[in-house]
């Protein structure tokens, strides 16, 4: 039970962080559905900087280095995504799309081509950092606690405040509801929506190199991050687009995932002889049954999805 509790939580701190990224995202006006593709780089920088980091060098000054290089590959990449949608008005479905297929694909072309250079015998899509994964770790009895745990609650606390009590995410959250009111009162309604879109990249990117953390110690980047942006998604729309909310959401979704990783330590789930492939769907068949009953009670924000024209009231 303390390997399912341990895995519930890391797999509910990458969903919630993903989550919080697209909650700011839509609560500037912009939905952002190339969280996936985010995802995948914000990984693959922290993968490199926990490949090439000396091996006898510093914890912390690697924990900290990891967090801002993957937090800055999903701040650049969520970059194009803005530049579409919100200075070229491009439709965000078709571009959020396009980024998660360019995502996998460039970060797997890049693995590649730099373990070919590394070792020409060598052509897999596969980062490991086994030893430097291990700084990451505090055993605390049988239980296994990941720094990025830590990480995750901070971000949660501090996204509640932001969004609630601070001046800019009141606005943030004006431009998500009506953005030519927001104008009428002098406030930026592209520059909020700008930083609702690299915020969304800060957090989905961090969530990256957690997700490819938490339980194995090498990733293989051609596989992407097996729909877990999408599942996100899904997560802050059962959540409300509240943090408080999204938590919890992310708690039942990542104790669901959690599953595929400890039923055959748990009896009678052992007992019940069932493929190791259904443990891998049930968080998505979980994720269209809850979708499907609490859909129609979403209240998302009114203007997400239209993109913002100031000549018009």
């Amino acid at each position: 039970m303390t390997l399912l509790l341990q895995y519930t939580i890391i797999f509910a701190s990458v969903l919630m962080l993903v989550a919080l990224g697209g909650c700011f995202s839509e609560h500037s006006g912009v939905i952002n559905l190339g969280l996936e593709g985010i995802m995948v780089l914000g990984a693959l920088g922290g993968a490199l900087v926990m490949k090439f980091f000396p091996a006898d060098g510093n914890g912390f000054v690697l924990f900290i280095l990891t967090i801002l290089v993957a937090i800055a590959f999903g701040v650049i990449y969520s970059s194009l995504l803005a530049v579409a949608c919100i200075n070229f008005k491009a439709d965000q479905t078709i571009v959020g799309t396009a980024l998660n297929m360019l995502g996998t694909a460039a970060t797997t072309v890049a693995v590649k081509a730099m373990n070919t250079k590394i070792n020409p015998d060598d052509v897999s899509s596969t980062v490991k950092y086994v030893e430097a994964k291990r700084k990451f770790l505090v055993n605390i009895g049988n239980f296994e606690f990941n720094w990025f745990m830590l990480v995750a609650v901070i971000c949660l606390v501090a996204s509640y405040i932001i969004l609630y009590k601070t001046k800019f995410g009141l606005r943030l959250m004006a431009c998500g509801e009506h953005p030519q009111a927001a104008d009428s009162v002098g406030i930026n309604v592209y520059k909020m929506r700008w930083a609702g879109v690299l915020i969304s990249g800060l957090l989905g990117g961090l969530g990256g190199i957690v997700y490819i953390t938490a339980g194995v110690s090498e990733w293989k980047f051609e596989n992407g991050v097996a729909g877990f942006g999408f599942l996100a998604l899904a997560v802050m729309i059962f959540g409300q687009w509240k943090p408080q909310r999204i938590a919890i959401a992310a708690l039942i979704y990542g104790f669901f995932r959690a599953l595929s990783n400890v039923y055959a330590g748990i009896g009678f789930l052992k007992a019940l002889n069932l493929p190791g492939s259904l443990y891998n769907m049930l968080p998505y068949i979980i994720c269209l049954i809850v979708l499907a009953f609490t859909s129609k009670q979403s209240q998302a924000p009114k203007a997400e999805g239209i993109p913002y024209d100031k000549g018009s009231r």
